[in-house]
């Protein structure tokens, strides 16, 4: 698996809209995620990084890493009105560190409803036999 089989797509759901990613490793795929979870209300094409966004996020279970990360995305859409169009997430010896790239949400074109909440239900994230893979349930 290279990283152009890095993927998502997003599946209707009852409670809202499901994101599913793959990618060849673990950074890749989280980064994926927030890449479906942007894609879920943002029109196409997005718009330029205005400024960037950094932190560290530490080392847990996989499946609470994915939803702090997915939480923070919806943190920064819902309290500063801007949104990452670009995610960079790299191992650390403590965890993770991050970068989202963000774009103001006034110079965009929605698609969809904004994402509210991650929900834990059916929440997934593991290796499998082609590299990694998620899926998790957003509240809109």
């Amino acid at each position: 698996m290279s990283l152009a089989d890095t993927w998502h797509r997003l599946v209707p759901h009852s409670a809202g809209l499901r994101i599913e990613a793959w990618a060849p490793g673990r950074e890749h795929c989280l980064a994926e995620a927030v890449a479906g979870l942007v894609d879920s209300f943002l029109g196409r094409p997005l718009p330029r990084p205005e400024v960037g966004v950094e932190w560290d996020l530490p080392a847990d279970r996989e499946e609470n890493m994915l939803v702090r990360l997915l939480e923070e995305a919806i943190y920064q859409i819902d309290v500063f009105g801007r949104a990452p169009v670009a995610a960079t997430v790299e191992a650390t010896s403590s965890g993770l560190h991050v970068r989202f790239d963000m774009a103001d949400l006034e110079h965009t074109e929605p698609c969809g409803p904004a994402p509210k909440a991650v929900l834990l239900h059916l929440l997934r994230f593991a290796p499998d036999t082609h590299g990694w893979n998620c899926a998790v349930t957003i509240d809109v």
